[in-house]
């Protein structure tokens, strides 16, 4: 397989291969559930749950219909598969409803049973957020890569007191904050240090120091990367 620099670059190279379109989707299952579940509030289970049938095609349109000018192709996937869900619920609704009669409950034997199956459906839940935790990381360093940054070079950069890290964070909120500044970031590759410092007030050697970090995070929270979002703690 070829070595993209993106995600996106890849979803384009690819969309009229069938069998690279076939992978990448296979690859991208996690993602696919996990975009179903947050949509509907509950486990799914693939060779079960119909819904997830549909998220797969829905993905699979994503695919064709990408254009990488429209922004990142997972937050179109998203979307293209959150609507076709909604598309599905709004044809079950025309149909004739059913009622279903649930039995008598025997709690003795069934208490086991709903903590053994709420542990099993954890336990897949955790698996499949750490997958696709993985499957950030490894788009975020390729997205690094294009600046010449490394995690090393991150982590090297991470603020070692508090008083370096609300300077930082005070960098970042205003870039992801700042429409313009944020596209002169995200499309030009580029920290323009000058703008921040004379906006924010701060002095320009801090945010040279911090300028690996600063950039990590605003790629992190300005893209879209949830799950490592969530697992950094920010403040």
């Amino acid at each position: 397989m070829k070595n993209y620099q993106s995600l996106n670059e890849r979803v384009i190279d690819i969309k009229n291969n069938n069998q690279e379109v076939s992978r990448l989707i296979e690859e991208y299952k996690p993602f696919i559930a996990s975009t179903v579940e947050n949509h509907l509030g509950r486990y799914v289970e693939y060779g079960v749950d119909d819904e997830l049938s549909i998220a797969m095609i829905a993905f699979h349109e994503a695919i064709k219909k990408y254009d990488i000018t429209k922004g990142n192709f997972l937050s179109f996937a998203r979307v293209t598969v959150k609507r076709r869900l909604i598309d599905y619920y709004r044809k079950e609704q025309r149909k004739s409803s059913r009622v279903v009669h649930a039995e008598p409950i025997q709690q003795q034997d069934d208490e086991s049973i709903d903590i053994f199956a709420a542990e099993s459906v954890k336990e897949y839940t955790e698996a499949q957020i750490s997958q696709w935790r993985r499957l950030e990381i490894q788009e975020i360093k390729k997205e690094l890569e294009l600046w010449g940054i490394s995690f090393s070079d991150v982590a090297k950069s991470s603020p070692k007191q508090e008083g370096t890290k609300q300077t930082y964070l005070k960098a970042i909120d205003f870039i992801v904050n700042n429409p313009e500044i944020l596209d002169i970031v995200k499309q030009r590759k580029y920290l323009p240090i000058g703008k921040i410092t004379s906006a924010l007030k701060i002095s320009r050697k801090s945010i040279e120091r911090g300028r690996n970090y600063i950039v990590a995070a605003v790629l992190i929270l300005s893209g879209d990367y949830q799950f490592i979002n969530e697992y950094i703690k920010w403040r």
